[in-house]
């Protein structure tokens, strides 16, 4: 995996590359109109202890401050498209507040799925283990 580049050069994949990294900006910065935009209704977060989350969930606990991230580092990222469909594979550090404001710190090796839904790319599922 190369830093931001996406292995399939087209126009597609680097803007879903774009979009991702996008996206955790939005996250930290409680963007919760363009988070959701990005995120599809069927939306699935899994997180690397196993928590699950839909779309609806993810928003009332970034919401109530029980999702609580303050940085998201993208260290490497790269993308596999498929017609209408991409596969987003990155690396990051992720840090936050927990429920009773300790902090965590952790990196993540996290892979999303995007569907190109009329003409805009919508995050699917996300799926992230700890390394």
């Amino acid at each position: 995996m190369a830093a931001g580049q996406a292995f399939s050069q087209n126009p597609d994949a680097d803007k879903v590359n774009q979009l991702h990294k996008r996206k955790f900006v939005w996250m930290t910065a409680k963007n919760y109109d363009s988070l959701n935009w990005v995120t599809h209704e069927t939306m699935n977060f899994i997180h690397s202890n196993g928590w699950t989350q839909s779309k609806k969930e993810m928003f009332e606990d970034m919401k109530s401050g029980k999702l609580n991230y303050t940085s998201i580092s993208v260290q490497e990222s790269s993308v596999l498209q498929y017609d209408k469909s991409a596969v987003v594979i990155g690396k990051g550090t992720f840090k936050g507040l927990m429920p009773d404001k300790s902090e965590f710190n952790i990196n993540l090796l996290y892979t999303e799925m995007y569907v190109k839904v009329k003409k805009q790319w919508k995050l699917v599922s996300r799926h992230a283990s700890k390394i």
